[in-house]
């Protein structure tokens, strides 16, 4: 379809949690090195996924859907997939109106940086910080960065933001201790811009750390070493984040002059799972910094027992909520002026299963009846909603979360008008940091109870789908609570 895109027609799967696995699979094989001659290519790959009926019933509307989950992907940083959702047409505009304002707040000043601790795990003291982003959007509130930040990569806006942020961090950590060093997240475009290296100053240069991804290396190989060659001879430390999550890591580490290694987050979140590798991979990567003599951190530690996991991988340098989230300045210069900054971990005992707060109307399936709730979080396992009284525990119901996604559960907790529930088939990455069913109604089904048929549009359906074993209306079992509006 054009010189850089192709379409990959699968038929009779609807399953989105295989789809997406599949997604991953082609996007790791396509970023593999190429070589050719003495040098290697690295490209990378963005998925963009539709699936019939539900997101079209023609070859137009399908391949448009399609094309929609695209640009989504390739917007949201590369690398990854997304499902085509019925709010992406929409996206588009919302996007254009965010840079305008990220734009403008550039120029007023606007933004501002945090600063998350890295400590050091035999003594708990903290001996640097990660300046992190942050945008307090005047009507949307705190806008995140997983947010702007590709917004801003859109354009060469990141150039201009990330030269703010450097100078920003440099200033202020001109304020801090001499041993304190500071970490600052550099991006593909600014680290390939010609001028970048004479942006960095305003800090002495062996307390200043870059954090670059492997993205880096998809540019022109003789600009990427001139920029490693003239940043390693001003003094500046480099870190490699996101270790382990690439497919070509090694060969960096033999051509490119790092300082240190992160580890990825996603190994921590599964390190205390029995049946994973995850820890064994941090031990790895910890035991190749140290032959190659180059520190390393492990960062997203939440709880203890992830704490003493990577504790037990003679982890020397942890950041991650266990010690702290990123503070504003006037609390680093605080704990700095006490004469040291000691940070004792304290979080959760046990690790679970990401859940994500959310607040929205769904729809309550019980027997012949549907009642109104809203959805409190969600995991991949369960949920919290708020909206039925009365329902006692081990009770069976449907969730309708919306665009014919259906998850039959189970209630495992229940309190006045709140009901913790645990679902029948776990739920599946959605592609864009959410999650969703591994399948859906069919437009045919809904036909069948009286819909027209068309694309599934978003929103709740009828009772009408449920099939009953007996005859007649069944009465409500429980009362529904009214909650405040969406």
């Amino acid at each position: 379809m054009g010189g850089d895109e192709f379409q990959i027609i699968l038929p009779d799967i609807d399953d989105r949690g295989a789809l997406g696995d599949l997604a991953d699979k082609i996007i790791q094989v396509l970023s593999q090195p190429y070589p050719i001659g003495k040098e290697h290519a690295t490209i990378g790959a963005s998925v963009g996924i539709a699936i019939a009926p539900y997101d079209g019933i023609n070859r137009e509307d399908l391949v448009h859907s399609a094309d929609l989950a695209l640009y989504v992907s390739k917007n949201g940083g590369r690398g990854q997939f997304r499902f085509f959702t019925a709010d992406l047409k929409d996206r588009a505009e919302e996007r254009r109106i965010l840079m305008e304002d990220l734009r403008e707040a550039l120029a007023n000043d606007a933004l501002d940086l945090h600063y998350q601790p890295v400590v050091r795990v035999e003594d708990n003291m903290v001996i640097g910080f990660e300046a992190l982003m942050r945008w307090d959007h005047p009507e949307r509130g705190p806008v995140s960065p997983a947010l702007f930040i590709p917004i801003a990569e859109e354009s060469n806006l990141i150039i201009q933001l990330g030269e703010w942020a450097l100078h920003r961090a440099c200033r202020e950590a001109a304020q801090m201790p001499k041993s304190i060093t500071i970490s600052v997240n550099v991006s593909a475009l600014q680290f390939t811009d010609p001028t970048f290296p004479e942006t960095v100053s305003g800090l002495e240069p062996e307390r200043l750390e870059l954090e670059l991804t492997e993205s880096v290396f998809m540019g022109d190989s003789e600009s990427i070493d001139f920029t490693f060659r003239a940043l390693k001879d001003l003094g500046v430390r480099l870190a490699l984040d996101d270790f382990g999550t690439g497919y070509s890591s090694l060969s960096y580490l033999r051509s490119a002059p790092f300082d240190k290694l992160k580890v990825d987050k996603s190994f921590v979140d599964t390190c205390t799972q029995k049946d994973l590798n995850s820890a064994k991979i941090i031990a790895a990567i910890i035991g190749l910094s140290n032959a190659l003599g180059m520190e390393v951190v492990v960062e997203g530690v939440e709880t203890l027992d992830q704490l003493e996991v990577v504790k037990d991988m003679c982890a020397r340098f942890i950041q991650g909520w266990i010690y702290s989230k990123a503070i504003a300045i006037d609390q680093v210069n605080e704990r700095l002026a006490s004469g040291e900054f000691r940070i004792e971990p304290d979080g959760p005992d046990h690790y679970r299963s990401d859940r994500r707060t959310v607040f929205r109307r769904i729809g309550i399936i019980h027997q012949d009846h549907r009642y109104a709730g809203v959805l409190r979080d969600i995991s991949r396992t369960g949920a919290r909603v708020e909206g039925l009284l009365g329902v006692p525990i081990g009770t069976q119901i449907v969730l309708d979360l919306g665009s014919g996604q259906l998850a039959v559960s189970t209630v495992s907790r229940s309190r006045d008008a709140m009901i913790w529930v645990e679902f029948e088939t776990p739920l599946v990455n959605d592609g864009a940091g959410g999650l969703c069913t591994r399948h859906r109604i069919s437009p045919y089904a809904l036909a069948a109870a009286g819909m027209p048929l068309e694309s599934l549009p978003a929103g709740n359906y009828s009772m009408q789908l449920i099939k009953r074993d007996d005859e007649g209306q069944r009465k409500p079992q429980f009362v529904e609570v009214k909650t405040p509006g969406v």
